[in-house]
C-alpha cells in the first residue's frame, strides 16, 4: 500500500505526490476527490475502498509556482546523467563548479554542472577556458513544468500522463 498518487489542485494542475495511505484519508474526510483508480480495492471487513491513482482536492489551494530544488540528484537528472565536458555516461560522475568557488563561483544552475571524475580532476580549480574544456550544453535552471517536476513517475504510473503532459 506505498503506491504514489498524483494530488491535483481544484483546477486539476498536478501539485503534488503522496502515499495512498495519504490519499485515502484526504477521500474519506471529503476533502478530496477520487479521479483514477487503476489499482484495484482495499477490502474491509464491511467494505471496500477503490485505491487512488490520481485525486483532486475539492478546494482550491493557492501557491507559488513550483522550483527545482538544487540537489545533487536533480543536477544529474538535468544534464542527464552525462559528464558536460567528455559527453560519457555512467555512475561515476561528480559535480563540477564551472566557476570555482574560491574564485567566486556561487552554487547555483547556472554554476554546477555533472562531470566525470576524470573531468572534474583535469579542471580542477581552473575555469573551463583556462583548462582548454568546452562544455556540451550551458548550465541553466531546468524547467518547473509539471512534466519536468513529476516526468520521472510516469513510467510506473501511465494513467497520470494526460493530467501532467496538459499542463
Amino acid at each position: 500500500m506505498d503506491e504514489l498518487v498524483l494530488v491535483l489542485n481544484a483546477n486539476f494542475e498536478p501539485i503534488n505526490i503522496c502515499n495512498t495511505r495519504r490519499a485515502l484519508g484526504l477521500i474519506m474526510n471529503g476533502k478530496a476527490a477520487l479521479i483514477t483508480n487503476g489499482r484495484g480495492h482495499i477490502h474491509t471487513v464491511a467494505t471496500s475502498y477503490p485505491i487512488p491513482s490520481v485525486i483532486r482536492l475539492e478546494q482550491m489551494i493557492h501557491r507559488p509556482r513550483p522550483q527545482v530544488k538544487l540537489t545533487r540528484r536533480e543536477i544529474f537528472r538535468r544534464d542527464n546523467y552525462t559528464c558536460q565536458y567528455c559527453g560519457k555516461q555512467g555512475l561515476n560522475l561528480t559535480i563540477d563548479h564551472v566557476l570555482p568557488r574560491h574564485l567566486g563561483g556561487n552554487n547555483n544552475w547556472t554554476n554546477v554542472v555533472t562531470a566525470c571524475a576524470t573531468c572534474n580532476h583535469r579542471k580542477g580549480g581552473r575555469r573551463p577556458e583556462e583548462a582548454h574544456m568546452l562544455l556540451m550544453h550551458p548550465p541553466k535552471e531546468p524547467p518547473s513544468s509539471a512534466s519536468y517536476i513529476f516526468g520521472r513517475h510516469l513510467s510506473n504510473n501511465t494513467e497520470w500522463e494526460p493530467f501532467i503532459n496538459d499542463w
